[in-house]
């Protein structure tokens, strides 16, 4: 049995919390749902590998983004 890594009540919770999400005025990737967001930044925290290593294709979204989104949610006080 795979163990989840952010369990859902947990996101439920954390959902009101996170800033809305910006209009995307650039073409590009679509914005990356906010429970693969944040699985990829527990992820990230907890296994403390670099951002870059993180597996796209498991979470939608680059190390990078996930690292930027990371640093967004600590502006806004999340």
């Amino acid at each position: 049995m795979v163990r989840e890594l952010v369990p859902g009540a947990f996101s439920h919770r954390v959902a009101p919390l996170l800033p809305p999400p910006r209009p995307n005025k650039k073409l590009g990737h679509p914005r990356a749902d906010d429970e693969a967001e944040q699985e990829a930044i527990v992820l990230g925290l907890r296994s403390g590998f670099s951002w870059e290593m993180l597996p796209c294709k498991q979470f939608g979204l680059s190390g990078m983004m996930a690292w930027r989104r990371l640093e967004e949610w600590k502006r806004t006080g999340v």
